[in-house]
């Protein structure tokens, strides 16, 4: 299964980065903005305190009538461009400079008041807005110096509208750039999770990619493909011992069942009790070469090898066969043996094994489930897999023992008296991953049902 990119953990550290990368962006331009405005208004303010102070000394040396000709010479000669300048009686009537009304109501409180001024430019009418300042001179009459701040407020605008584009191209960058991060992380942890889910699925051969960039990915992998080698090459040589074991405790059993075999057929016949010691020891004898071809099967569905003679499964008929051959021994014993008409399911695998599967799990039913009750086999098929259902009105297990039951040589239920190794659900739970499925066992309220899905 591929990892949902906006889930993983590298898109989210992305999205933290991005947003870390657009605050920082952000306060480093904002910052720049307002130190930027800070200054300007500064300057502005400075050149009008100068001329304020030059001209409330011109009024100390030549009273009214100097402070009223140096105005109207900066105002004809020498003034400012944007300069504004007027001097007003105590009533606030212009006695002189460039500005023909008071501009305020009254004395204005801010210490640098702000008003705005119309002017007639070629081909139409301007508002400029203009900062300024008031003092009061020694004689009651009032002067105000001004200048025009559009410039400086265009420059304040053209330098706010890039500091916002630039914390937008930022934030843009960052995220594309985080954005195609999380993409080449997610796929590599999506190849790295595919190759896993492979060899779990009996792939051993498979080794997790190696992209040769020489990062701590390809670190990893090399590691946990070293891991991957030495673990395959232990279990091959534990199935080859295991194998070897096996092949060479089948034949002497072989021939010690031949023999006591032997021993029964000969003449003159054995005393009753010497024949009854050999017969139990045949039981015993067969017993363990179940056991020990049980655990064979075990070990071949657990070995992680591919699945032999794998071909389509229809479901539904095996269980059908099965049922129909067990239908005589659960009328027998008293039991109700049924499977629904419409049980139907393909499933991918080898026959002899699911065919085992399902033997072992009726078995199961006909040793434990008290006569006058119901076995009841079922197969769906449910969206992508194949469920297979055995459920029964016996004793059940009770949910505390029932991760144990799959264990192997674990018998459930010592108290009832059934022959058994305790391997056939460890087996049916074999057999069930080595089809890359799962084995559930639940309450039927009362006894167990016990499911097996395989993908269709």
């Amino acid at each position: 299964m591929r990892l949902q990119l906006f889930n993983t953990t590298a898109f989210r550290l992305s999205v933290g980065y991005t947003l870390l990368v657009t605050l920082a962006v952000g306060v480093t331009l904002g910052s720049a903005y307002l130190l930027t405005e800070s200054l300007i208004t500064d300057e502005v303010d400075l050149i009008i305190d100068t001329e304020l102070q030059s001209l409330q000394d011109k009024y100390a040396r030549s009273g009214v009538a100097g402070v009223t000709d140096e105005i109207n010479l900066r105002i004809d000669s020498w003034g400012r461009i944007g300069a504004v300048y007027m001097l007003a009686d105590s009533t606030f009537e212009r006695i002189a400079g460039n500005v023909t009304n008071w501009p305020f109501d009254g004395m204005p409180a801010e210490h640098w008041p702000e008003f705005e001024i119309a002017t007639i430019e070629p081909g139409r009418r301007a508002v400029h807005p203009v900062r300024a300042a008031v003092r009061t001179l020694p004689g009651g009459d009032l002067l105000l110096v001004g200048t025009d701040i559009s410039q400086g407020r265009r420059f304040a605008e053209k330098f706010r509208f890039a500091t916002l584009w630039g914390i937008g191209l930022s934030t843009l960058a960052a995220a594309l750039a985080g954005f195609w991060f999380s993409f080449r992380l997610a796929r590599r942890v999506g190849a790295v999770t595919e190759t896993c889910q492979r060899i779990m699925a009996g792939d051993i051969g498979r080794r997790l990619p190696v992209s040769g960039v020489n990062d701590e990915f390809d670190a990893l992998a090399v590691a946990v493909n070293r891991v991957l080698d030495r673990l395959e090459h232990q279990a091959g040589t534990l199935r080859a011992t295991f194998d070897s074991t096996a092949h060479d405790l089948r034949a002497p059993l072989h021939r010690l069942r031949t023999r006591m075999d032997a021993l029964l057929l000969r003449a003159p016949p054995l005393e009753p009790a010497v024949h009854e010691s050999i017969e139990s020891a045949l039981r015993e004898v067969d017993r363990l070469q179940r056991t020990l071809a049980t655990l064979l099967q075990i070990a071949l569905a657990e070995s992680g090898a591919p699945l032999a003679a794998a071909c389509a499964v229809d479901m539904g008929e095996l269980a059908a066969e099965l049922v129909e051959l067990f239908e005589p021994v659960a009328h027998a014993q008293g039991l109700t043996l049924s499977l629904p008409s419409d049980a139907a399911g393909v499933v991918q695998g080898n026959r002899q094994l699911l065919a085992q599967l399902l033997t072992n799990l009726i078995e199961n039913g006909l040793k434990y489930v008290p006569a006058g009750g119901r076995i009841e086999v079922d197969v769906r098929r449910v969206a992508d897999s194949v469920q297979l259902l055995v459920s029964d009105n016996g004793p059940g297990i009770a949910a505390a023992e029932r991760a144990r039951a799959v264990q192997p040589f674990v018998r459930i239920g010592a108290g009832i008296a059934h022959e058994g190794s305790g391997l056939g659900l460890s087996l049916v739970a074999a057999i069930a991953r080595l089809h890359r499925g799962r084995l559930e066992l639940k309450s039927n309220e009362p006894g167990l049902k016990v499911l097996v899905e395989l993908p269709a």
